[in-house]
């Protein structure tokens, strides 16, 4: 089992990095997973975190690319919803990335 430190606590990780228990993220926990991936995360970075924690309260799922894509574009307009944007803040893995970020299970058809 991996672990993710964070202040005091131990924060368990599966293989891929993900939270093993959805409670354990924190804006903390955000920024110390997206340390370990070499990102600084800025306003648009939290802005699609928080978008995607949404999504998954509302479909308990976490989207894949496609389905990221449109919600965000639904959400926050074309200038935002779209692969080019996502792909700069989220290193070309955006369902991924931000997945594991806003601390949520992996999207089940990413590989």
């Amino acid at each position: 089992m991996n672990t993710l430190t964070v202040g005091t606590r131990q924060i368990a990780l599966d293989k891929d990095g993900y939270l093993l228990d959805l409670a354990d993220w924190s804006a903390q926990v955000a920024e110390a997973l997206a340390a370990s991936e070499a990102l600084t995360l800025s306003a648009e970075h939290w802005e699609i975190l928080e978008l995607l924690r949404g999504f998954y309260q509302e479909f308990q799922l976490s989207p894949a690319t496609r389905p990221l894509i449109k919600y965000t574009a639904l959400k926050l307009g074309p200038d935002k919803g779209n692969s080019l944007h996502l792909n700069r803040l989220f290193k070309g893995t955006p369902a991924k990335l931000a997945a594991k970020l806003a601390g949520l299970p992996k999207p089940t058809n990413c590989l």
